[in-house]
C-alpha cells in the first residue's frame, strides 16, 4: 500500500485511552504518533500499551496544533462529532493522512478543527472511547486503502482468495483453514 498516516491526540489525560490509542495505532500500522498539548509521562503509558509501541513507533509531543510538522501532501483529518463533519463510512480517505482525535472529556480545539483539511465523524447516537473511535477509524482506513475481496451477496465470507494481505493473514476463512 502507498502513502502513509500517523495517529495523534489533543489534550488528553487519561494514560489509559493514550496507551490503548497508541497500541492501536501501533497495531494498524501506523508511521508514527503524536500528541497535542499532553503532559503525560512516559511511565504513565506503559501500562496500557503492551505492544510497546514507544520502543517500535517514533512518538512526537508538541504544545499546539500549530507545532505539527506536515509531510508535504499530506492531509489532516480530524475525528469529531460535529453538524458538518463527514460520516465516515461515506468519507475517502487520504493516501496520506494525519488524524487527529480530541480530549475524552471534550472536543477537538477550533484551532485544531482550523488546522484540518478534513472532519470525520462515527454515525453513533453518541460518544464513544477514544481508542474505540480510533480504532473504528483506523480499521476504516485499512478496508478503504486495503486489497480485500468483495463482500459477497449473502452472510459469509468470500469463498475465493486474493492471497495473503499487507497486514498479514489470508482473505477467506477457506484459505485460513489451510495454515
Amino acid at each position: 500500500m502507498r502513502g502513509y498516516f500517523a495517529v495523534g491526540i489533543e489534550g488528553i489525560s487519561k494514560a489509559m485511552n493514550a496507551g490503548s490509542m497508541m497500541r492501536t495505532a501501533h497495531a494498524f500500522g501506523a508511521n508514527y504518533f503524536f500528541t497535542v498539548g499532553s503532559h503525560l509521562k512516559k511511565n504513565e503509558l506503559m501500562w496500557s500499551d503492551t505492544s510497546k509501541t514507544l520502543n517500535n513507533l517514533p512518538v512526537f509531543h508538541y504544545e499546539t496544533i500549530q507545532q505539527l510538522e506536515r509531510p508535504r501532501g499530506s492531509r489532516v483529518v480530524g475525528v469529531e462529532l460535529t453538524d458538518d463533519a463527514i460520516e465516515l463510512p461515506s468519507f475517502a480517505h487520504p493516501r496520506c493522512a494525519l488524524y487527529v482525535l480530541g480530549p475524552e472529556n471534550g472536543s477537538l480545539s477550533e484551532s485544531s478543527l482550523a488546522v484540518c483539511d478534513h472532519v470525520i465523524k462515527i454515525p453513533t447516537q453518541f460518544c464513544i472511547n477514544l481508542a474505540v473511535a480510533g480504532a473504528i477509524t483506523l480499521y476504516d482506513r485499512m478496508i478503504y486503502m486495503g486489497r480485500f475481496a468483495p463482500r459477497p451477496v449473502r452472510s459469509g465470507g468470500p469463498t475465493e482468495s486474493l492471497g495473503e494481505h499487507q497486514f498479514g493473514g489470508y482473505f477467506s476463512r477457506k484459505e485460513k483453514q489451510k495454515c
